[in-house]
């Protein structure tokens, strides 16, 4: 019994210092990636005050920072945020509210399948802006219209990303679940839903992004706000410094719907941690 107890407690005390060194060993990960950034900051903001590269080519940080500052006692920059990540948020997800749904459905069954699988080849090469023309047609040059430009550039891969993890669920999982009694629907909703859900979900992180470049495509024709706007507005004034800033929010704006995405992922899936 001593030592069951001896050897629990030299556990205990071995297990707290590689738990110590864990959350050390984070520390100088993060300080090298600050590190990181300010040097390059630091090396961007001199090359382009010293007159290696001229400003119209690459304003410097600084540069960039004013215009942001100037565009925010405006109120106008927030508005072109919110507008960009609203249209992206509805037309992604009208894109994975479809695409799951069907994934899961013809991934599960063959001859679905082969029937939509020529649609599938037709969509998926083409790009968000060959929808522009079309969509100008169908929905005018309103907020539908964006929406339907990110959709169209998202359905057609999220499809094929749940299609894909359907298919790689454990064919024994399903037999299992037949042979139980399972019907169709359940086998789907029951089985291979939460089987092939991890997959999905990193597929559609891959998609958020690819949505971005859709409605960045889809501002710079015909819209009056968002982030492509302001980046084209930009161009057409040879004020390279909002160009940049464009790209900068994109950039740090996905970033935030990613920590979004993930807080999501880790609740819907608490097993994987």
């Amino acid at each position: 019994m001593k030592t069951d107890i001896a050897t629990t407690g030299d556990g205990a005390r071995s297990g707290a210092p590689s738990s110590g060194k864990a959350q050390r060993a984070k520390v100088p990960k993060l300080a090298i990636s600050l590190a990181s950034c300010i040097a390059l900051l630091s090396l961007w903001e001199g090359v382009t005050r010293f007159g290696l590269v001229e400003p119209l080519f690459l304003p410097a940080p600084s540069q960039i920072l004013n215009r942001a500052m100037l565009m925010n006692e405006q109120g106008i920059l927030l508005g072109h945020v919110v507008a960009s990540t609203w249209r992206v948020m509805v037309g992604f997800l009208l894109a994975s509210l479809v695409a799951i749904p069907l994934g899961i459905f013809l991934g599960f069954s063959p001859v679905s399948r082969a029937v939509f699988d020529p649609v599938l080849s037709f969509l998926r090469p083409l790009p968000s802006m060959s929808w522009i023309p079309l969509s100008l047609l169908w929905f005018g040059i309103g907020e539908s219209q964006k929406y339907s430009i990110v959709f169209m550039g998202a359905f057609a891969p999220s499809l094929l990303y749940v299609m894909e993890a359907t298919k790689s669920v454990d064919p024994l999982l399903i037999k299992a679940a037949q042979n139980l009694g399972a019907k169709s629907r359940d086998v789907m909703i029951e089985v291979i839903l939460p089987a092939s859900l991890p997959q999905i979900l990193s597929g559609l992180k891959v998609m958020l992004g690819i949505a971005w470049t859709c409605v960045i495509s889809a501002e710079l024709v015909a819209a009056r706000e968002g982030l492509g706007f302001m980046i084209m507005n930009g161009k057409e004034y040879f004020q390279t410094d909002t160009v940049v800033l464009g790209m900068v929010l994109i950039s740090i704006t996905v970033m935030a719907t990613d920590l979004v995405f993930r807080f999501v992922e880790k609740r819907a899936l608490p097993w994987k941690a």
